[in-house]
């Protein structure tokens, strides 16, 4: 098979995510698809033999790499004991022991596990079982919620209303309950001589005078631990965190951390939150949980929550499924995912790494269309000085020119890499940016 077939076939028959399908037509050659036939490593391959450096790990989800060897073998052999069973009346050896793993990785804080199969149902579970919790334990006026400005937590109905990213939500404004937002304390707001602590802080207040005024109606607080990666990786100091926590506790408001993007090891801890030192009343993990192989959301929280549900009456218990719920080879996958951290020192390797992509990026600061380059962890980004509206694709087809695999916010540029990058391939993909930003910009 060659590019050229696949690709007329796939503009014939797939309806492609978060894309204006005629900027890929075959009249506009400006924008092509691009055919993938295998993965190995960082690398994509096209049909044609094309290779492609995967510096966004594939929308966030590819930890390891593409066709991990252990991950792999970890699914054919789940694949000789059961692929799937119902998870109502029924359980299953991969569902338990992925729980119980997890549970252990919050020194038990949250010990009840919750899964669907993507982002958005996991931000709608969480909302859903805040909204419950409070109704079940006679709070019947804490009906609404709270979310950060610029915040994103998925684009199905439910998860529109605490998204704030006019481009996903405006189109169906009609079909939405918005909640309200409160001040972002991403750090690219401070004022002259301003430290991103002050900033974070001063949100904090913010947050804690809009809960004096409402906290009687709203039932929880979401926030995206540390980053809020759709509105352009806006980079924030952990100390908000610690001040929501203590915020909500107060006014008797839920905290959920949606570390669908964030988590299993992005921002140097293996949950973003953790350097809040804190814990929210209920936690969103999908994305890089099952290593990039197969959808798997999960929504952590406390046994005060699950307590709230636990009664005679059905009509008290948490209202929710899916037919795939807790996926035996999903959760093998994810079993996988968390033998690779335990075994191979992922979190302690990846900060050498993370200072090395770091090390890569800094002479980037001193170029003349360059602002706020930053980074926390394995994330990187900075954004790019220019008022011309086709910026980002020409950026983005000017990096595929280069076999390298980014793809732009607006004018935020940024590097999410797979934690199996090398440092000579970390270089090779800064190089080739900066390539690209100067190709697109001239």
């Amino acid at each position: 098979m060659s590019n050229s077939s696949l690709l007329q076939r796939s503009l014939d028959a797939v309806w492609h995510p978060c894309t204006q399908m005629k900027q890929h037509a075959a009249a506009v050659e400006a924008l092509p698809l691009v055919p993938i036939a295998r993965g190995e490593g960082v690398w994509l391959y096209d049909f044609d033999g094309r290779r492609y450096l995967d510096g966004i790990s594939s929308w966030w989800v590819n930890l390891f790499g593409h066709c991990n060897p252990r991950i792999n073998a970890a699914l054919r052999a789940q694949l000789d004991e059961l692929e799937h069973v119902i998870l109502a009346g029924f359980t299953h050896r991969p569902v338990v022991e992925l729980s119980e793993r997890l549970s252990a990785l919050t020194d038990g804080a949250l010990g009840h596990c919750f899964y669907a199969s993507d982002g958005a149902s996991a931000t709608e579970i969480a909302l859903k079982m805040s909204f419950h919790s409070w109704q079940n334990r006679g709070f019947q006026d804490k009906q609404e919620f709270l979310c950060l400005a610029g915040s994103y937590h998925g684009e199905t109905v439910g998860a529109l209303a605490v998204t704030d990213v006019a481009l996903f939500k405006d189109a169906y404004a009609p079909l939405i309950r918005p909640a309200a937002t409160v001040p972002t304390p991403d750090a690219r707001l401070a004022a002259a001589g301003e430290s991103s602590t002050a900033v974070a802080r001063r949100a904090a207040a913010a947050l804690e005078r809009h809960l004096e005024r409402h906290h009687r109606r709203i039932a929880a607080l979401i926030v995206e631990p540390l980053i809020q990666c759709a509105s352009g990786m806006a980079m924030y100091d952990p100390e908000y965190l610690r001040l929501a926590r203590e915020v909500c506790d107060r006014f008797q408001v839920h905290l959920i951390c949606d570390e669908i993007a964030v988590g299993c090891g992005r921002t140097g801890t293996f949950f973003a939150h953790e350097q809040a030192a804190i814990r929210p009343d209920f936690l969103c993990l999908s994305k890089g949980i099952s290593g990039g192989y197969l959808p798997l959301s999960i929504v952590m929280t406390t046994a005060a929550v699950y307590a709230d549900f636990y009664h005679e009456s059905t009509s008290r218990g948490f209202l929710h499924s899916h037919s795939y719920t807790g996926n035996a080879l999903a959760c093998r996958a994810a079993l996988a995912t968390l033998d690779l951290f335990a075994d191979e020192q992922v979190i302690e390797n990846n900060r050498l790494l993370a200072a090395h992509l770091g090390d890569c990026l800094r002479p980037l600061s001193a170029h003349p269309q360059v602002r706020h380059l930053r980074q926390r962890g394995m994330i990187a980004a900075f954004d790019v000085s220019s008022d011309d509206p086709a910026f980002p694709q020409r950026f983005y087809r000017a990096a595929l020119a280069r076999e390298i695999l980014l793809r732009p916010i607006g004018n935020t540029i940024y590097f999410m890499p797979p934690y199996v990058i090398s440092r000579e391939e970390c270089e090779l993909l800064v190089a080739r940016a900066a390539a690209a930003l100067d190709a697109a910009l001239g």
